[in-house]
């Protein structure tokens, strides 16, 4: 004896190239095994029906609506699906022409030109092609027999033929290859879904021990279609024959209203299977018949990847329904390289350093060396979506370190955000030889002054990981950045909050800094990524720029050892003011005061050697 039911599922579901596609009563999931093997999946909510507007709602309307919107939404799906399995295909040249001619999607318009192509081909098969055949019939029996049949007759001979036309469509799309894998995985979905209903666990064994036919079947919608088509069309053989006289506009008055009433079918077909699905007995069965019999065809026994599939489509849509906050996702495709460059442009609106900015996101985001990019021929759909936030947020200005959320400096990675100034590269020629003179003169401590993202005194414990170093700033924020900068690099550093030597213990042989050395009328003409972006407390330097140079001098000979070295950053025009200042120190003798430049040939640093106190 069958087993009966336990449960009737409110999900349905539509095969899919290599894949299935699960609809539930507010989302819908379709899983696909991709080339690699794996299993993705596209989820979606949409508004339930009993949500919606209330004349969506009603009877035989509400039919309509679902037919128009299942054949959309199937197109839809069946592209999606394409993607994942094929991939995407390079544009034609025609393809590009009317994208830029026309400013459209060629591939919205080539889905709703399936669309209409499908539902064509359907009316031509299914309802032309049975029409004009009947309407001979009927001219032939009258000129041999002299007489004519009823009009019930005609129609039911031309129902006869319609069911004729689609076992035969059926048939010979089941011999193609790929259909036939859509039929196997159309007999995943049914099996998927009746081990469910009949209260077992969703495994490919008990899914396996379940029948490919199913009683909720679009099959069965689709031949019901058929029988009332027949019964409805009945009415029509009466009514040209009082307004047309011509025999052949007569045939194709009868079409026109064949077809006019094609929306009144689909909403009647509806309600019927609607209202059978509640019933389950002898008169439900024999009407079914038909409709599963056709299913022996349109549905083909899976192999266990297959009912895999199924399987995680049906789940995903278990959970969107049961759990509101449970996330969507997205299949991973394939976007070409053209289509990618196009859209990042568009969302880099600012011109900062033309292409360098968008291939250095591609780069971080691909973590592939910058000089790859250009040997790209697509990028993933989810590498993509991560490329196109980090470009909007470059778009504002933020500085591209602070858009990454970190820099490379010297070899180690350092962590930035609007609470720090981003490393620059001329800061490298600093550390460097700070670390040289440290293993020159055998240095044991060093402090770093107004440290921010702590990026000299990481690099130069790390060099020198004999040397305790020290590291202070003002700003409790830059503080935090730089001790988690030193947790990720495995370094310590014992980092103080301080206003300068404030609250600074002991003395050094080395004291670096890289102070704030921008004059304050100058701030507001500097790039907008820096003016907006980073700390103005790490930046202004007084009136002339030297206030901090003044601090730390003055106060140096409290903290820095006899014959201890003190190092500056400087600005590029700003050698002859520091060196200033360090001559006429009234707290302490410096000597052998010398400045080096960087690669571009600007001063940049200055070195002092501490002689005396006073």
């Amino acid at each position: 004896m069958k087993e009966k039911k336990k449960f009737r599922s409110a999900i349905g579901g539509q095969a899919v190239l290599e894949g299935v596609m699960m609809r539930g009563e507010s989302s819908m999931a379709t899983a696909v095994r991709d080339e690699t093997g794996e299993i993705q999946v596209e989820s979606s909510r949409f508004t339930p029906l009993k949500q919606k507007s209330r004349w969506k709602r009603l009877p035989f309307i509400r039919g309509v609506i679902n037919f128009v919107a299942s054949m959309v939404m199937g197109v839809q799906i069946i592209m999606r699906s394409g993607e994942v399995f094929g991939g995407e295909e390079e544009p034609s040249k025609f393809e590009e022409w009317c994208s830029k001619k026309f400013k459209v999607n060629v591939m919205s318009v080539m889905m709703w030109f399936a669309v209409l192509l499908g539902l064509a081909l359907a009316i031509g098969l299914f309802f032309v092609i049975p029409h004009f055949s009947i309407e001979g019939i009927r001219l032939l029996v009258e000129k041999v027999a002299h007489t004519t049949m009823p009009a019930f007759c005609y129609n039911l001979i031309e129902g006869v033929i319609r069911i004729l036309i689609f076992v035969v469509y059926i048939l010979l799309t089941s011999l193609m290859k790929e259909i036939k894998r859509v039929y196997q995985y159309h007999g995943a979905e049914h099996k998927t879904i009746s081990c469910y209903e009949h209260g077992l666990e969703l495994t490919v064994e008990n899914v396996q021990k379940q029948s490919t036919i199913h009683d909720r079947c679009g099959t069965t919608f689709m031949f019901l279609v058929m029988i009332v088509s027949v019964a409805l069309f009945s009415v029509v053989g009466i009514v040209p024959n009082n307004i047309v006289t011509s025999k052949v506009g007569a045939m194709f008055i009868k079409l026109l209203i064949k077809l006019a009433l094609l929306p009144v079918v689909a909403g009647i077909s509806y309600e019927i299977l609607k209202f059978l699905a509640k019933f389950d007995n002898l008169f439900v069965r024999i009407i079914k018949a038909p409709g599963l019999l056709l299913q022996k065809i349109t549905t083909s026994q899976p192999d266990d990847s297959m009912v895999e599939v199924a399987i995680t489509a049906f789940k995903t849509v278990q959970l969107l329904d049961s759990n509101k906050d449970a996330p969507t996702s997205k299949f991973n495709t394939k976007i070409l390289i053209d289509k990618a460059l196009e859209q990042l442009n568009n969302a880099l609106k600012i011109d900062t350093n033309g292409n360098a900015d968008r291939d250095w996101i591609m780069a971080e985001v691909l973590n592939i060396p910058r000089s790859e990019v250009a040997n790209l021929k697509f990028v993933w759909s989810n590498d993509f979506e991560k490329m196109l936030a980090l470009a909007k947020e470059r778009s504002t200005g933020k500085p591209l370190q602070q858009v990454f959320g970190y820099t490379d400096f010297y070899g180690m990675k350092i962590n930035v955000n609007s609470d720090v100034l981003c490393p620059r590269p001329e800061t490298e020629y600093l550390v460097e030889e700070v670390s040289r003179l440290i293993k020159q003169d055998n240095l044991q401590a060093v402090l770093d002054l107004c440290t921010g993202s702590g990026a000299i005194a990481l690099v130069v414990k790390r060099d020198n990981p004999n040397v305790a170093v020290t590291a202070s700033d003002i700003s409790e924020k830059a503080l935090m950045v730089a001790k988690q900068n030193a947790e990720q690099n495995n370094l310590h550093v014992d980092f103080v909050v301080s206003n300068l030597f404030d609250n600074i213990n002991g003395e050094f042989d080395l004291i670096v800094s890289n102070p704030p050395y921008i004059k304050t009328d100058v701030i507001g003409m500097l790039d907008p990524e820096v003016r907006f972006f980073e700390p103005t407390i790490a930046l202004d330097g007084g009136m002339d720029g030297l206030d901090f140079y003044r601090k730390i001098v003055e106060n140096a000979k409290n903290h820095l050892k006899i014959g201890g070295i003190l190092a500056f950053e400087i600005g590029f025009d700003q050698k002859e003011s520091v060196t200033e200042i360090l001559t006429n120190c009234k707290t302490a003798v410096f000597e052998d005061i010398r400045c080096l430049q960087d690669l571009e040939k600007n001063d940049r640093m200055i070195f002092a050697k501490l002689s005396s106190k006073i």
